[in-house]
């Protein structure tokens, strides 16, 4: 099941990292849903994720990831034993059995109507706490498959919360579930984890030079992964 160099979403959750804050029900939930999902994953995706090294197993982490389908936050979470947390629509919080799950699972709700200075602050202070955050620089999902526009908010979050970046690039994600299907259907899927930007670093740069770095690494794992997907033959489905 792996390529060479290659890790399988088991192999990097090695230990149990578990971050402070996280109730009982949360993590008696994750770990379910993870070995579930994982279970699917592989089955129906062929899921496949190398990393260039490690990631650090504590403290604030920013993830600044490609976007390519509604799957990507649980691609995401199923290649690493860091508990992400991911954005939510506040109206996904109406109906309240799905809001406590999601609360459990460490989504941020966010209100698109409100100020986007109090969701910066909530991020801010979710990766000042110790937590492993995921932003979509892009905004949105492909419509195309290809890398869009990435944009440079995340630069600030990452400046003002004094945390690493890890940017990640998802490919075969699109040809899953693109956005003009309803479901998802099989096909292979592939991530690629870069190498961390430590913190130290970070302070070192002003937020442009934040964001061209992390937007010239994602465009280069994005390339890498479709290179590696394509040479190991893979046929995506009609």
């Amino acid at each position: 099941m792996n390529d060479s160099h290659d890790s399988t979403a088991h192999d990097a959750r090695g230990g149990t990292a578990v971050a402070a804050g996280h109730s009982m029900l949360g993590r008696w939930l994750y770990d379910l849903l993870w070995v579930l999902c994982r279970t699917l994953g592989v089955s129906m995706f062929g899921f496949r994720v190398r990393f260039a090294e490690p990631l650090p197993r504590q403290g604030g982490l920013l993830v600044v990831s490609s976007h390519q389908s509604h799957l990507d936050p649980l691609l995401l979470g199923l290649a690493t034993d860091r508990r992400l947390s991911t954005l939510a629509r506040s109206s996904l919080y109406h109906f309240k059995p799905f809001a406590a799950v999601i609360t459990a699972l460490d989504a941020v709700p966010i209100d698109r109507n409100a100020s986007m200075v109090k969701t910066m602050k909530a991020l801010i202070g979710r990766l000042r706490a110790g937590r492993a955050v995921v932003i979509f620089p892009e905004g949105t999902r492909t419509s195309t498959g290809q890398l869009g526009e990435i944009k440079s908010g995340f630069a600030l979050l990452a400046k003002k919360a004094d945390v690493p970046i890890v940017p990640v690039a998802i490919v075969g994600a699109y040809e899953c579930w693109p956005r003009t299907r309803l479901l998802p259907r099989p096909g292979r899927i592939r991530l690629e984890f870069g190498r961390v930007i430590p913190a130290a670093e970070i302070a070192t740069l002003d937020e442009r030079e934040i964001f061209e770095l992390c937007a010239a690494r994602i465009r280069e794992l994005d390339a890498e992964a479709r290179r590696l997907r394509a040479g190991r033959g893979v046929c995506d489905p009609a």
